[in-house]
């Protein structure tokens, strides 16, 4: 099958479900609770683009991710990777597609082995799939990639706790690259760093990707870090996909309460700008275990209508644009941009 041609879906998801079940009593079948991560999310991911996922913890956005590379299988719905169907593959194919997808982990400390040096971190991708030759050719290619990520090559053989928090993610992403995938997830690669090391790994992912064409999803918790990374961003809450649309839109034009609200939350140089306006949402994320019914933030929401939104829960759909968004009551003109005042215009 050829690829796919620039901008068409390298990755479609249609009505993706994962629920975990969960036990409450001292016998397993006992009272069984059940905690919904994703419910019926769907959404493509272009060739050549960067889609993010945000949200609060706990909203689905990495369980989302596990599951579009099948480290977790489905509760119910599709996914399609290069338009085959992969849902249901066996483990052996889905070993020989992860040479073409490959995932970022969150925490650069705990991703690594302490035992092994870098140098066969990095290399075990090649290990495990059989490729790039014996020893010599091996070790070559892999102080290639240290090189290409920003690490001195002389630190092969070096073991993890001599690098800084910086440099162990830039291991995880040379082991990430080192196959020549098609698309990278990169699950909060950031959110463990310091603020001036952030800016340089993001600078680091957006080099690889121009140079090697890659897809990137990038899955974060916090708006501000996606702004200048993402072409397109998809907003979760409570385990359903609330707003999806081009970043410049959601940052300019919010149409989601709940993405106005995240906005409205992120830090400005001027906290005190005129027009800006803060949406403080009360109380906490329902359980996911009990989500509410209709639309699952309506508990929240300062629009929300009792007997509409409550009752009928909204379709993501287009508003008029190409900004998609599940809401009854999507803010207004003025509402959107008092809540999202300076931010998208530092």
């Amino acid at each position: 099958m050829s690829a796919p041609a620039a901008g068409e879906p390298i990755f479609e998801i249609r009505n993706l479900v994962k629920h975990f079940p969960l036990s409450r009593g001292v016998i397993l079948q006992r009272d069984r609770a059940i905690v919904h991560a994703v419910d019926d999310v769907s959404f493509d991911v272009r060739r050549g683009e960067t889609l993010g996922i945000v949200g609060e913890t706990g909203c689905g956005k990495s369980t989302t991710a596990r599951l579009m590379l099948r480290l977790l299988d489905p509760t119910s719905g599709t996914i399609a990777f290069e338009g085959e169907d992969i849902t249901r593959a066996r483990r052996a194919h889905i070993k020989r597609l992860r040479r073409e997808m490959q995932m970022i982990f969150q925490d650069p400390y705990s991703s690594l082995n302490p035992r092994k040096t870098v140098g066969a971190i990095i290399s075990e991708p090649y290990v495990i799939h059989k490729v790039a030759g014996g020893g010599l050719e091996r070790k070559r290619r892999v102080q290639g990639l240290m090189e290409q990520v920003g690490l001195n090559p002389e630190h092969y053989n070096r073991l993890p706790h001599e690098f800084s928090g910086g440099q162990r993610q830039r291991i995880g992403v040379a082991r990430a690259i080192a196959l020549d995938p098609k698309i990278i997830v990169a699950d909060e690669p950031v959110s463990a760093l310091d603020v001036s090391i952030q800016a340089q790994i993001l600078n680091l992912l957006r080099g690889l990707q121009r140079d090697l064409g890659l897809t990137i999803v990038f899955i974060a918790h916090d708006l501000s870090v996606v702004r200048h990374m993402c072409d397109r961003i998809a907003v979760m809450y409570l385990g359903k996909i609330v707003e999806l649309a081009p970043s410049a839109d959601l940052y300019s034009r919010p149409l989601h309460p709940y993405t106005g609200a995240l906005l409205s939350a992120v830090p400005v140089p001027d906290p005190t700008a005129r027009g800006r306006r803060r949406q403080i949402l009360v109380g906490d994320m329902p359980s996911p275990t009990n989500p509410p019914a209709a639309c699952r933030f309506h508990t929240r929401c300062p629009n929300a209508v009792a007997g509409h939104c409550d009752v009928d829960e909204p379709p993501l759909e287009s508003k008029g644009g190409p900004a998609l968004a599940a809401c009854h009551y999507p803010l207004s003109t003025d509402d959107a941009t008092a809540l999202a005042g300076a931010v998208h215009s530092k």
